[in-house]
């Protein structure tokens, strides 16, 4: 399979954006999304602006995710990463972890570690942080609520510049409070 990251062209490209928002179940993602709000995003700048840029994840020309970026102009930017569920299970979301990783730490010199979460039951992203270099930071008891408004609990995962550039894994110090 040949993988490819290409920009999202807000211009051009909304329609695209909203069929595969909309066309697709997304579990472990907030919110509803609703075609008149992300038209609005969209044309808001939410998906493309001074700190916002996406991009598409193609599988052999086809549109098989989505990489938003954001709060590009921290230090410590996070990221919204979706494959279609008849993509996912194939490498997609390492290979597009992976990437944005090293988009991130070669674009913006600036960028000292990058940040990302998940639930606690979505083990499929957790294997993604894991094949990708990340760390688990943190884990939010109860934090997550579903469609249904049951909470789950929420992970955060993040890789430093230190660690990405010599290939090494600095693991928190888990066991440094007072007894």
């Amino acid at each position: 399979m040949h993988i490819e990251f290409a920009p999202f062209v807000p211009d051009r490209e909304v329609d695209l954006l909203v069929d595969f928002l909309t066309g697709d179940e997304w579990l472990y993602h907030a919110g509803v999304q609703e075609p008149d709000a992300i038209r609005r995003n969209a044309a808001d700048g939410h998906y493309d602006d001074e700190e916002n840029r996406t991009f598409w994840v193609l599988a052999d020309g086809e549109r098989a995710g989505l990489i938003r970026l954001q709060d590009l102009a921290d230090d410590t930017p996070m990221f919204d990463l979706r494959i279609r569920s008849a993509s996912r299970g194939k490498g997609l979301g390492t290979a597009a972890l992976t990437w944005l990783t090293d988009h991130l730490f070669t674009e913006f010199k600036e960028v000292q570690r990058i940040e990302g979460t998940t639930r606690q039951d979505n083990r499929g992203m957790r294997t993604v942080f894991r094949k990708a270099g990340y760390v688990k930071e943190a884990h939010y008891r109860e934090s997550w609520p579903d469609r249904d408004g049951v909470l789950h609990d929420t992970v955060g995962y993040a890789v430093l510049r230190r660690d990405w550039e010599t290939g090494t894994v600095t693991l928190p110090d888990w066991d440094d409070e007072a007894r």
